[in-house]
């Protein structure tokens, strides 16, 4: 197998391909307006003041932007993103396998099953968005009265609120269901089954030029960061790269066929197991699941005992506004055990899914040396296990990397403002979706070009 792009000069002529192409990045371009598009109600003043302070200058809104890219930090309608839809569906994608109604009905009926959970996924999405919203704003509030004495959006339940807190929640929900419904629009009439990753993978790259200028700022460090900048992406696009790619090959004997009066002999084949099989999911999942404890905080911050107020402070500096700075070890510590944490659960309830032992006996095909039916699915499973510890602890170094890279800074001498807000620009998390994006995008593309004739397009064998 030669890889080339002989086959790459075609793109623009396939009218076909040529029409997703135009459509694909006219739905971008139109998602990317709507993101600056702020909030009813928002205080401009105050939110540049606190933008200004140490609070909102920080690792944890340039965590929160570089995901979003940038709507965060400007309050916009599209603050959430697609996220509320993403943790709605792997809530769902969790409770097939522990409730026996839904697991019945995915094996009976998949193809139903799916439809069923995709609507369900939708309204799912819309709870999921407000209650983001709500944490969201109150974190915000929350902070911007200790940076700069101002509420950044007046909100609340009060006689006098209420009416107010509900257009903001309802826009903000609005926001979200619309960047959704972008990301389906894409798939459907764009670049195939890409729709969402390619919101977010623009949000991802919105924010690099910005996060450039930052790294920049400082002259006293300005080339050693951008050539240390260059090096750490290098290296963890190769080790994403590599990592993503990797399979364990587990041999699989195949039935020989009968042709005429002949029977051929058995095949031999392979039946590769991802060692990263659940991709972004546990980083996505553990960093929503760690906000939780900052929203719930920022409820009783405000409490007029003393010791109570100090005590969700504490809780909401930990899990919130100082979560993402360098020298919050005990936040990074935790997000890399979740992070593992949920990589062989999900990873455990997509293989299962997934009933390779059924699946290899309805066809006649064998493990060498294990029995067919639940000895293979077994077997499988343990083999699947072993290889994910690789997977896990990788993914859990992608977590902590910005709190990596701050400590050897630090070690340097260099962990200046510029730099840290520079951290954000080689973020491994960002980094991962975006070299996935890429993959995945060209993969499709390539197919479709295969599909209109042009084979020899990305891969030539």
């Amino acid at each position: 197998m030669k890889s080339t792009f002989s086959g790459w000069h075609y793109l623009w002529k396939s009218e076909d391909i040529r029409r997703k192409l135009i459509i694909t990045f006219a739905i971008l371009a139109l998602y990317r307006l709507a993101a600056n598009v702020p909030a009813p109600g928002v205080n401009f003043e105050v939110l540049a003041a606190f933008r200004a302070s140490s609070a909102g200058s920080g690792g944890f809104l340039g965590f929160l932007d570089l995901l979003s890219g940038g709507t965060v930090s400007n309050f916009s309608l599209l603050s959430m993103g697609v996220y509320p839809y993403i943790t709605a569906q792997i809530i769902l994608q969790l409770l097939i396998p522990i409730i026996p109604a839904l697991q019945r009905r995915m094996e009976e009926d998949p193809r139903e099953a799916r439809r069923w959970q995709e609507k369900w996924t939708y309204y799912l999405a819309v709870p999921m968005a407000a209650l983001s919203a709500i944490g969201q704003i109150n974190i915000f509030n929350s902070l911007s009265l200790q940076a700069v004495g101002e509420r950044i959006l007046p909100f609340g339940f009060g006689a006098d609120l209420w009416l107010t807190s509900l257009t903001v929640l309802l826009a903000m929900t609005a926001g979200t269901m619309f960047a959704i419904w972008l990301g389906e629009l894409i798939s459907e009439y764009g670049i195939r089954g890409q729709g969402l990753s390619l919101v977010i993978f623009a949000g991802i790259v919105a924010q690099m030029p910005a996060n450039l200028v930052s790294l920049l700022s400082d002259e006293s460090t300005r080339w050693f960061m951008l050539l240390f900048t260059i090096v750490i992406i290098i290296l963890t696009v190769f080790a994403i790269v590599y990592v993503q790619q990797g399979r364990r090959n587990v041999p699989v004997m195949y039935p020989g066929r009968r042709m005429g009066n002949r029977m051929s002999m058995p095949v031999k084949g392979t039946l590769p197991l991802m060692v990263n099989l659940s991709g972004m999911i546990p980083l996505i999942f553990a960093s929503a699941i760690l906000q939780f404890p900052a929203i719930l905080a920022s409820y009783f911050t405000s409490s007029e005992n003393a010791g109570v107020a100090k005590f969700f402070t504490d809780v909401q500096n930990f899990f919130g506004a100082t979560s993402t700075t360098t020298s919050n070890w005990g936040y990074w510590l935790l997000y890399f055990f979740m992070v593992v944490i949920f990589t062989f659960f999900y990873t455990s309830v997509l293989f299962d899914q997934q009933n390779y032992g059924e699946n290899l006996k309805k066809v006649g095909a064998t493990v060498p040396g294990v029995h067919t039916g639940a000895p293979t699915q077994k077997y499988l499973s343990t083999v699947q296990r072993r290889i994910t510890l690789v997977g896990a602890v990788f993914l859990g170094i992608v977590a902590i990397m910005p709190f990596l890279i701050g400590l050897l800074l630090r070690v340097l001498s260099l962990n200046t403002a510029s730099s840290q807000a520079g951290l954000f620009l080689v973020s491994s998390s960002g980094l991962l979706i975006v070299v996935g994006v890429v993959r995945d995008t060209f993969q499709n593309i390539d197919a479709e070009l295969k599909l209109h004739g042009y084979k020899d397009s990305l891969l030539v064998r």
